[in-house]
């Protein structure tokens, strides 16, 4: 990636309090009460723009979802305020716990307010329900919040890893969505749900070597390893997958290592090294990174911009880089 010294120096120099937030506990390890720490932390908690994200998510669900990739939705939101490091008791968030978890289902999962149509799944109009790929961003984002040892948050949890399958997570949704299912083979992994999955229960180091989560892993591997040749619920592994792109919202090549760096078992599987690798040979001759594809809602935010690099960015590749002893 070039020179570590100056890449960190960029990161810590960045006009991005999220970035330095993240880069002094992640990379250089300082602590919370670390007198720098404290000071980019209460920057980023007054950043107007990340002001603008949680009093958006404070209204959630905001509108019924229409798409699970739908990239200006509230849950994106969710998952950014997440990924920088906010948590219960800075202003606002607190109200966003509550409004998560104000829906619940029956069966231990939290739900999404989607928009639904009667020939996908015998329901019509707007409904309280989960899927696969929605519920467990709740449950990362509710778990990074600070509030994973709640009961309902644990019932999700021990819900989330009971739809676990020998091939890691299929499509699955609520009950009453009884006719419904994806567009893939019925005994198919589901790449996303499977992803999101594990993402989720990464936050929970005792279950990080549990079976159902090393068959999730080796799912997403066994993947990467017949890209070209195998598609699951219509994902595949080309040109797209490859583009790096943030918010983590959908199946591509970043979101995919950023979550297997959380594994230990995957850190030194060939096929994870080959993933990483593909990344870091696209850091410009001063080991950053940029944007080499983007979410139109989310332009103004350096990640989202193709023609310059990012500074945070750049950090989440680091971070996958440390975790996996890349130089």
């Amino acid at each position: 990636m070039g020179n570590n010294e100056n890449s960190i120096d960029w990161l810590l120099s960045s006009d991005e309090p999220w970035t330095r937030y993240r880069t002094r506990l992640d990379l250089l390890k300082q602590t919370e009460v670390s007198k720098e720490v404290v000071q980019d932390r209460a920057d980023l908690i007054s950043d107007p723009m990340v002001q603008n994200l949680i009093s958006t998510a404070q209204g959630w669900p905001g509108y019924p979802l229409k798409r699970h990739n739908d990239a200006k939705h509230p849950i994106q939101m969710l998952t950014v305020l997440a990924d920088f490091g906010l948590n219960q008791g800075d202003p606002g968030i607190d109200k966003i716990i509550n409004a998560v978890m104000a829906h619940q289902s029956p069966e231990g999962a939290f739900e999404t307010q989607l928009q639904l149509y009667k020939s996908f799944g015998g329901l019509d109009g707007d409904h309280w329900v989960w899927m696969g790929c929605d519920a467990p961003v709740l449950l990362y984002v509710l778990s990074v919040f600070g509030v994973g040892d709640v009961p309902a948050v644990q019932s999700a949890k021990h819900h989330l890893l009971g739809m676990a399958g020998d091939n890691g997570w299929l499509c699955s949704v609520s009950p009453i969505l009884v006719k419904f299912r994806g567009p893939g083979k019925k005994g198919d992994p589901c790449p996303i749900a499977t992803l999101q999955a594990l993402k989720a229960l990464s936050m929970d180091p005792l279950l990080v070597f549990d079976e159902r989560v090393q068959n999730g892993i080796d799912m997403l591997l066994s993947h990467w390893e017949k890209q070209g040749e195998k598609k699951y619920y219509l994902f595949g592994i080309g040109t797209d997958y490859k583009k790096l792109k943030y918010p983590l919202i959908w199946y591509d090549l970043l979101h995919v290592t950023d979550v297997l760096s959380r594994f230990p078992s995957a850190l030194g599987d060939p096929r994870f090294r080959q993933m990483t690798q593909l990344i870091v040979d696209q850091a410009d001759d001063q080991g950053r990174y940029t944007a080499s594809s983007m979410y139109m809602a989310w332009k103004g935010w350096s990640f989202a911009d193709k023609k310059q690099p990012s500074p945070w960015l750049s950090f989440l590749v680091k971070r996958i880089e440390n975790r996996a002893g890349f130089q």
